[in-house]
C-alpha cells in the first residue's frame, strides 16, 4: 500500500511505516543471519575435517595390506640395458646379467620389380611367419603393387606383419618388403604365390638380391648370460630364466654386466609409510586451522575457526594419539619411534629416513606385523576414526542436523517476510485511515469557520 500518502495530514506515512517495520524486522533478521552464518561455517568445517579423515583412512588401508609386505622387487643397476620385475613368490638373490644380442623380427623382400608391375592374373598370396599358420590373401588380375600392399596390410592387421614398398631411384625398380615384429630365430616372413602373382613369392632360404627374393634381416633370438651361463630367448621379455622374475632386455652391451637384485619390496613399503605420515600431517594441519583463534589488532574481533572447542575434534585426535604412542608388534618393532617416525613440537610426524631404511633391512617382517592385521597399528587407528567418519557416523549426523537447521532458518525467513508484509499492510491501513479522518476534520473545521463568519451580526475580527 506504499505510494502517495499523508495528503490529508501532511505526515510522511511511508517513512513512519518503514521505520516501524524495520524496527520489528531487524532484530529477528540479524538473529537468523548470525545463526545461518554459524551453521554454514560449521558445515564447511566438518566437510574439511571429513575430507582430511578420508585421506587418512585411505593411507591406513593401503599400509594395512599384508600383500604389500609379501611383494618382491627386482632392481637393475642399469635400466638403460635391462629392467626387471618380480612376483611375490620370487626368492631373494643377486644375479649378474650380460646382454650380447637382442631378439629381433625379420625383414624379407621380393626380387626387384618394375614400378608399373601389375598382376598378370588373379592369384593367391599365402603369408607365413616361420612355420606358423599361413594367411591367404586374394589378389585380383591387374592389381598394382600399391593395391597388393594394401590388400596384404588389410589381411595381416592383427598379425604384427606389415607390407611396404621400397623403390631404388637409380633403377626405378620396386620391391615388396615384409616386416615383422615377431621376434625369435626361425620367425622369418615368407610368401608362397599361385596364379598370376608368382613373381611376388618370397623364399626365406636365401638372402635377398636384385634378381631373387629372400631375407634382408633375419629374425633372431636374444642372447644373454646370467652369472656366466649363456642363454637365449625368442623375445626380449625373458620369463623363467630366474624363477618368478621377468627380465626386460633393452639394449646390448657385451662389455658391461648388469646386477639384478631380488628382495622384499622395501621401496613400496617406504612409499606407503610416507603416505601415511603425510596424511596424518595433513589431518593435523586441517584440525589446527579449524580450531585456531587468531587475534586481529588490539581491539579487533578475533577470527575463529569453524570448530573451535569442538568435542569431536578433541575425541578424534585424542584417540589417534593414544594409538600412536601405544606399544604393539614385537621383534624389535614395537613403536613408530623404532622406525624413525617421531612426533614434532607442532604435533606433526617426521621420518628419519636412515633409521627407517635400517629397520626395513633388518626387521622387514616385523614391520609388516606392526602395521598390518586386526591388532596392527593401521587397524587400531582406523577403528578410532571410522565411527566418526563412516556413512551415517557422528560427523555425518552432525552435518545432517546442521542442514536441518539451515532449512529451518529458511522457513523462519519466509514466515518473517509474511509477518512483515502483513504488518506493513496493517500499518498503512491504520495510518491512511487516520490521514483520511484528519482530512475530514480539517474540511469540517473550514466549513464551520466559513458558515459562522457569514451569520448576521458577526463581525470579523480584523487581523
Amino acid at each position: 500500500m506504499a505510494g502517495i500518502t499523508g495528503i490529508g495530514s501532511g505526515m510522511d506515512i511511508d517513512a513512519m511505516v518503514g521505520a516501524l517495520v524495520a524496527a520489528e524486522k531487524a532484530p529477528k533478521e540479524a538473529q537468523l543471519t548470525r545463526l545461518e552464518t554459524a551453521t554454514t561455517t560449521k558445515i564447511s568445517a566438518l566437510g574439511s575435517l571429513r575430507t582430511a579423515l578420508s585421506g587418512f583412512q585411505t593411507a591406513l588401508k593401503d599400509l594395512n595390506d599384508a600383500k604389500l609386505f609379501e611383494n618382491r622387487s627386482a632392481k637393475s643397476t642399469n635400466t638403460d640395458l635391462l629392467n626387471a620385475t618380480a612376483s611375490k613368490a620370487a626368492q631373494s638373490g643377486t644375479y649378474s646379467v650380460k646382454i650380447e644380442q637382442l631378439a629381433t623380427g625379420s625383414k624379407t623382400a621380393t626380387k626387384a620389380l618394375d614400378s608399373n608391375f601389375t598382376a598378370g592374373g588373379a592369384g593367391t598370396l599365402t603369408v607365413k611367419v616361420g612355420d606358423g599358420e599361413g594367411t591367404e590373401v586374394e589378389i585380383s588380375e591387374g592389381a598394382s603393387l600399391t593395391q597388393v600392399r594394401d590388400a596384404l596390410n588389410s589381411a595381416l592387421k592383427d598379425s604384427d606383419v606389415t607390407a611396404n614398398l621400397l623403390t631404388d631411384p637409380s633403377t626405378g625398380k620396386t620391391r615388396l618388403v615384409m616386416s615383422s615384429t615377431n621376434t625369435g630365430e626361425g620367425k622369418d616372413v615368407s610368401i608362397t604365390a599361385s596364379g598370376g602373382v608368382t613373381e611376388l613369392a618370397i623364399d626365406t632360404a636365401n638372402d635377398a638380391t636384385e634378381l631373387a627374393s629372400g631375407v634382408l634381416e633375419r629374425a633372431q633370438n636374444a642372447k644373454f648370460s646370467i652369472d656366466g651361463l649363456a642363454l637365449q630367448s625368442a623375445t626380449n621379455k625373458v620369463e623363467g630364466a630366474i624363477p618368478d622374475v621377468t627380465l626386460n632386455l633393452v639394449a646390448v652391451d657385451k662389455e658391461k654386466s648388469v646386477t639384478v637384485t631380488v628382495a622384499q619390496d622395501r621401496d613400496g613399503v617406504t612409499a606407503n609409510i610416507k603416505k601415511f605420515v603425510d596424511a596424518y600431517n595433513n589431518l593435523i594441519k586441517t584440525t589446527n586451522s579449524l580450531t585456531k583463534v587468531t587475534k586481529v589488532g588490539e581491539d579487533g574481533q578475533p577470527l575463529t575457526g569453524g570448530l573451535v572447542g569442538d568435542s569431536s575434534v578433541r575425541s578424534i585426535l585424542s584417540g589417534i594419539q593414544n594409538e600412536l604412542t601405544s606399544a604393539g608388534g614385537g621383534d624389535g618393532v614395537r613403536m613408530l619411534a623404532d622406525l624413525g617416525v617421531t612426533t614434532q613440537k607442532d604435533g606433526k610426524l617426521a621420518i628419519d629416513d636412515a633409521k627407517l631404511k635400517f629397520a626395513l633391512e633388518k626387521n622387514f617382517d616385523a614391520v609388516g606385523g606392526f602395521f598390518t592385521g586386526e591388532t596392527g597399528l593401521m587397524s587400531r587407528l582406523n577403528k578410532r576414526v571410522d565411527g566418526f567418519n563412516q556413512t551415517g557416523g557422528i560427523l555425518a549426523q552432525r552435518v545432517s542436523g546442521l542442514e536441518a537447521t539451515n532449512a529451518d532458518i529458511k522457513a523462519q525467513r519466509e514466515k518473517l517476510e509474511l509477518r512483515i508484509e502483513s504488518m506493513s499492510t496493517r500499518l498503512y491501513s491504520q495510518f491512511n485511515a487516520m490521514d483520511t479522518l484528519v482530512a475530514q476534520l480539517s474540511n469540517t473545521s473550514s466549513w464551520l469557520e466559513n458558515t459562522l463568519s457569514s451569520l448576521p451580526g458577526v463581525v470579523k475580527k480584523k487581523q
